[in-house]
């Protein structure tokens, strides 16, 4: 009997340990070993983040997720390298862009739309073949304005020593230091130089760049404006990039005394002409010509004049514009009798056609005309370019960075 017992004992015991066994495989045991899970593919990021690439709710995605198109977007992976990746329009073509060297990221470098979604297209490949997709939806900021601006220098022209550089922007903007930030001038001889913001006209803001003194005659000049997506302020954005080249040429000044009677042009620090000259009757202050640093703008072979104040409305020959006030320098055979003896004219320098003619072939938009002698002076209230008619200190204070 004893042994029975002990053999009874002895397979309970073996039973026990086998149920055991069992029990610790069983599947809702969670100590019990799983079987291994799929290889994951790549990790993929996006910046700015992506929309889902489908299902619900993709219609909407944070302002996190909008793109400023004056910055790239990119595509990364973890643990792989990207292959065939694209980024598309709402037409299908591909936004320029470039794999890094080592293919794990992918960076836009084409220009980007405002208010445009694009989507993205490729895969992540890891080294054992698992893939990620890479896919979704990234979409521009839409701004309440863009704004446009334009530059006063044109590419490879050459300009006078005293012309500022000026950007005119077709709408009032908030945020001038965020323009300003990102202005540069470059200059191949060492000119100090500042910003200054003059007061909005036509509904547009301006901005101008001048040099402490004339600009050195033989400058090579190159303005960088890259305004697309900068954020001016109030919902309004930069609309486009700027930028411009060009040459100061030879250093022209004319030097106007209203009490000599005469009109000299300095070429590269030499006299090159000494004419006679009337200048705007002094007893009436609305005709003088106004005392000051003026700018040359345009000039005209032939130039309607017209005044209803004091009755005229005549073409005159060869007029070279020294402001936006009415200033022209220009032919007048009127008034040759008083042409270096009296100043009868209406503010403007009244030459011979001859002298005129001579002063017009010489002329280059930015030359200073620096008039003296007159009881008068030049002012905001005369033109778009007073720039020379402040010192350099209040210059220098019309910079939004001051």
């Amino acid at each position: 009997m004893r042994r029975v017992l002990i053999v009874v004992v002895a397979l309970i015991g073996a039973l026990g340990i086998v149920g055991a066994v069992a029990l610790a495989a069983s599947p809702q045991d969670p100590a019990a070993p799983q079987a291994a899970p799929p290889p994951a593919g790549p990790q993929v990021s996006y910046q700015p983040p992506v929309r889902s690439a489908g299902g619900a709710g993709t219609d909407t995605f944070s302002a996190a997720a909008t793109a400023n198109p004056a910055q790239p977007v990119s595509v990364r992976t973890a643990g792989g390298t990207l292959d065939g990746v694209s980024l598309t329009d709402p037409d299908g073509d591909a936004v320029d862009g470039a794999l890094s060297p080592d293919r794990t990221t992918w960076t836009s470098s084409g220009d980007l739309d405002f208010a445009t979604t694009y989507t993205w297209h490729g895969r992540a490949v890891a080294p054992d073949g698992t893939a990620t997709p890479v896919q979704g939806t990234v979409a521009t900021l839409k701004p309440v304005h863009t704004v446009r601006g334009t530059l006063n220098i044109g590419d490879d022209r050459t300009v006078g020593i005293a012309a500022p550089i000026e950007i005119q922007f077709d709408r009032h903007v908030e945020d001038r230091a965020a323009i300003e930030k990102v202005l540069k001038v470059t200059t191949s001889k060492q000119v100090e130089g500042a910003w200054g913001w003059l007061p909005d006209e036509n509904g547009g803001s301006r901005v101008h760049w001048r040099p402490k003194e004339y600009w050195p005659s033989g400058t090579k000049v190159t303005v960088d404006a890259p305004l697309k997506g900068v954020d001016y302020g109030g919902g309004s954005y930069g609309a486009e990039d700027l930028s411009t080249s060009f040459t100061i040429g030879r250093a022209q000044i004319v030097k106007a005394d209203a009490r000599s009677f005469r009109m000299i042009v300095i070429r590269d620090g030499k006299q090159v002409a000494d004419y006679p000259a009337s200048y705007g009757l002094a007893d009436d202050p609305n005709r003088n010509t106004r005392s000051g640093i003026h700018v040359v703008t345009e000039k005209f072979t032939d130039k309607r004049m017209v005044s209803a104040q004091y009755g005229y409305d005549v073409v005159e020959k060869w007029a070279v514009r020294m402001s936006n006030n009415g200033e022209f320098i220009h032919a007048n055979p009127v008034s040759a009798a008083a042409q270096g003896t009296a100043n009868v004219t209406h503010g403007c320098v009244n030459l011979s056609i001859e002298n005129a003619k001579a002063y017009y072939d010489t002329v280059l938009y930015g030359d200073p005309v620096e008039v003296t002698g007159t009881p008068v002076q030049l002012s905001a209230r005369d033109g778009d370019l007073w720039d020379w008619t402040l010192s350099w200190e209040k210059w220098k204070g019309l910079s939004a960075l001051s």
